[in-house]
């Protein structure tokens, strides 16, 4: 009866398999137990078959504890948030006593429970058990032959066994292969490149200072708009503000790179990363006037690659980096949202464009010209929405109005900085104080001295703390003569900028005293 059983069970294993759309998740050594899942409406169906003599309830219910146990242990290899285990018995006779209660559904008392039933399959109930089962689990008619000589049924078990092993074998090394498709190599190089230019900027100046990062290549709105500069996009994904920021951001370059570049290989791993650290500067661009600077979109763009990767390989991503990526985007995301300073532009923009990115790509060995094309298109109209609203949208923003002022006086071309900062004192906002501070430097340059005055004078009166206004202020009286005016502005000046060289300068030329 032995060959009987184990031919009933390997049966209806390659049934659900071939005709059921199941998978074979584990077989036991010794080819008595064997699991199978099929992924449906968001749960986990699991047959687990086992060829087992079990006499009595109270042993039946013992085994039906152990594997809900291993059920729990095994829940991160199921692809479903739901997990319903139909445990199919295999053998001769049934229990001698009472086991039907154990028919009845049952779970264990936590969230998101694992549901079980149980179902008996021996030559006396065969029949009613085996209708059970199909009807549970939506299976087709699964037929047992009933004119077999042994050494047919011993040579289908033997085939069926091998060809589940071979199966399982296959989902196990394309596992293995899903993360050798490249060396990280490409990854130590993005991660050099942008420690080198990190020094340079320290070396050259400052790596916080807003004249230093614009000169290397910061993303600069105005620069951009006004003298097309859309480099900028580019070059600011290799400079960063800061150690902090250069560390975390090598920190997430190091572990995503390495993961990316060793499942969608080296070609592949770089587009993606300029395709999103562009989707994601562009984002910047359209909604943040800031200055800026940093990996960032391209390193959204990278758990962008994550995600597609699981949206192809379910299980290898859930049972692998899945649970913990959700988790650090979902935590990244709210903190951009809560710290004002986090351009969160440039974190979405990346993560959705290196999603679109991966799925332009695909995965090695993986054409699907059908979503490839659209997913062209789609990231094209992305790039052309975001550069149309963000010249729009800059254009009609105080702050833009403000940093174009500052690019046209740096740049000499005065008459244009005070029309931009007369424009953008028309609703100035809280930026009011700077505007006018930037349109009396024109004035200034110009020769327009009441002007200049006039404007310093309204800036201090709104922002007093204004050290930069004081100052001009100081060598507008003192070269018009005005000695006590030009002690007064000078001396506020030195109180709240006394380590500024200039501003020392000035006040002992003006004041005859000497600064400690």
């Amino acid at each position: 009866m032995y060959l009987v059983e184990q031919y009933r069970m390997y049966k209806t294993a390659n049934s659900l398999v071939e005709n059921d759309d199941f998978g074979v998740l584990f077989i036991k050594e010794n080819h008595k137990e064997i699991w199978l899942e099929k992924y449906k409406n968001k749960t986990s169906h699991v047959v687990r078959l086992v060829h087992s003599e079990i006499h009595w309830k109270n042993h039946l219910k013992q085994d039906i504890a152990a594997v809900f146990q291993k059920a729990k242990t095994m829940k991160r290899y199921f692809l479903g948030k739901h997990v319903e285990i139909h445990n199919v018995y295999i053998s001769s006779h049934a229990p001698v006593d009472d086991w039907e209660v154990l028919k009845k559904p049952m779970q264990l008392k936590e969230r998101n429970p694992i549901k079980m039933k149980v179902y008996y399959l021996s030559d006396e109930d065969l029949e009613e058990e085996q209708s059970r089962l199909q009807q549970a689990i939506g299976s087709s008619n699964i037929n047992y032959p009933n004119e077999l000589s042994e050494q047919e049924m011993e040579e289908k078990v033997n085939y069926t066994i091998a060809k589940m092993e071979s199966i399982f074998e296959n989902k196990t090394k394309e596992m293995e292969n899903v993360f050798s498709k490249g060396k990280p190599l490409l990854t130590y190089f993005l991660l050099a490149i942008n420690i080198i230019m990190f020094f340079i900027l320290e070396i050259s100046g400052d790596s916080k200072s807003t004249g230093t990062l614009i000169q290397f290549g910061a993303k600069y709105n105005p620069a951009i708009i006004e003298n097309d500069e859309w480099w900028r996009i580019i070059s600011s994904m290799f400079l960063h503000i800061g150690f902090v920021h250069l560390f975390m951001n090598m920190l997430a370059v190091y572990y995503l790179g390495v993961a990316v570049e060793r499942i969608y290989g080296n070609v592949r791993f770089i587009i993606i990363y300029f395709l999103a650290g562009i989707g994601g500067g562009l984002a910047s661009f359209a909604f943040t006037t800031n200055i800026s600077a940093g990996a960032s979109g391209a390193l959204f763009g990278l758990f962008g690659a994550l995600l597609f990767f699981g949206l192809i390989h379910k299980r290898v991503f859930f049972q692998t980096m899945g649970p913990s990526l959700l988790i650090i985007i979902g935590i990244n995301l709210i903190f951009g949202f809560v710290v004002p300073q986090v351009d969160n532009g440039a974190h979405l923009g990346g993560l959705v464009t290196g999603f679109i990115a991966s799925a332009i790509l695909h995965l090695p060995g993986k054409r699907k010209f059908g979503l490839q094309f659209p997913a062209f298109i789609v990231y094209a109209g992305i790039i052309f929405g975001l550069i149309t609203f963000g010249i729009e949208n800059n254009m009609n923003s105080t702050s833009y109005q403000l940093m174009k002022s500052e690019l046209l006086n740096g740049q000499e071309e005065y008459e244009e900085a005070v029309e931009t900062a007369t424009e953008g004192l028309k609703d100035p906002g809280d930026f009011e104080s700077h505007l006018l501070f930037q349109r009396s430097y024109a004035y200034i340059r110009l020769g327009k001295i009441d002007q200049a005055v006039n404007d310093l004078r309204k800036t201090i009166q709104i922002n007093n703390e204004f050290a930069e206004a004081h100052f001009n202020l100081a060598i507008l009286y003192y070269n018009n003569g005005e000695l006590n005016k030009a002690k007064e502005r000078i001396k506020k000046a030195y109180e709240l900028k006394p380590e500024g060289k200039d501003v020392q300068q000035l006040y002992e030329e003006i004041t005859g005293d000497t600064v400690d």
